[in-house]
């Protein structure tokens, strides 16, 4: 066989093998995997956005302008004090006892967010009821209403002479103007993050899973327990992790129901504002620093938790 008649029969081999690769009209194709480099190169080449180089650029810039400078800013302010003056700043009593009260009120309206976020989404996902769509949208009005609003209106309501203090009162119960008032605050200002994490997740569990555990015996509670609960936990542990988070750094709707009564009701924000106010420009970092450090651990083991808890439902 000729040279040119070799060549002429693989070219036309690998036609034919083309031809055979490629997929019939209206056949489903093969996805690549996500990792590979072809997946990777077919991103780049349909890819709406810019490169990712460019796009990494830009996310690495806009993070560095809008957070890690003005971060990194009160870290350099504290550094100008001495070890001595940092100490006695972070740790003098009526700075602990801020503490106490922002982080152990953040932690209790977070965890009651956490419970009671699930029964309402539970209830806006699986049932239809008059008035469904009015009781969605209040689920928001955290988010729009300012919070000096949200401040005032909840001291108007909790305080002795309101609506609802006037009959916690008859019971002994005094809220505004106490480290419980505090607690009610925030949670109201945490409700919306735990329902509209878990929203979009529970619409897409399916049901055809709850009722094989029916038919195969299990009760109301194995089902949801052992079924419909670990698929949620991700999402359930996210939501919790960003009421903590929006609750450790209120201010507007906490400082009318507080009271701000040292060492009672003074919320550590508030601590930061005093200090700002008496120019005390080192100490207020210095506050705001340890309040910093210490919620960013406890979000990141949060989210080390959730990232476990995806693992371990994915297995």
């Amino acid at each position: 066989m000729s040279t040119a008649t070799t060549a002429a029969f693989g070219a036309t081999a690998c036609e034919r093998l083309r031809t055979a690769e490629r997929p019939a009209p209206g056949a489903p194709t093969a996805t690549p995997r996500s990792g590979g480099p072809l997946a990777r190169a077919l991103q780049r080449r349909h890819s709406v956005l810019p490169g990712f180089d460019l796009a990494l650029g830009i996310t690495l810039l806009y993070l560095g302008v809008i957070v890690l400078i003005p971060l990194s800013a009160a870290f350099l302010k504290t550094f100008s004090m001495t070890w001595p003056a940092f100490r006695d700043a972070v740790t003098a009593p009526r700075v602990l006892a801020a503490y106490r009260l922002t982080f152990g009120a953040s932690l209790a309206a977070a965890l009651v967010n956490a419970a009671f976020g699930l029964v309402v989404t539970w209830v806006l996902v699986r049932y239809r009821f008059a008035g469904r769509r009015l009781v969605d949208a209040l689920i928001d009005l955290p988010f729009a209403l300012p919070t000096a609003v949200a401040g005032i209106a909840l001291t108007a309501l909790y305080a002795e002479h309101g609506w609802i203090g006037r009959a916690l009162g008859t019971l002994g119960i005094k809220v505004a103007y106490t480290p419980l008032g505090v607690f009610v605050a925030l949670t109201f200002i945490g409700l919306p993050f735990v329902v509209r994490t878990l929203q979009p997740v529970l619409e897409d569990v399916a049901r055809d899973v709850e009722e094989a555990a029916a038919t195969l015996g299990a009760s109301r509670l194995q089902t949801f327990a052992r079924v419909i609960l670990p698929s949620l936990a991700p999402a359930l542990l996210t939501g919790f992790a960003l009421a903590f988070a929006r609750a450790l750094g209120e201010y507007g709707s906490v400082i009318f129901i507080a009271g701000n009564l040292p060492m009672v009701s003074e919320i550590a924000p508030l601590l930061i504002v005093a200090k700002l106010e008496q120019y005390d420009y080192a100490g207020a970092t210095a506050i705001a620093v340890v309040l910093l450090v210490a919620s960013f651990s406890l979000l990141l083991a949060i989210n080390g938790l959730q990232a476990w808890a995806r693992k371990r439902q994915g297995h």
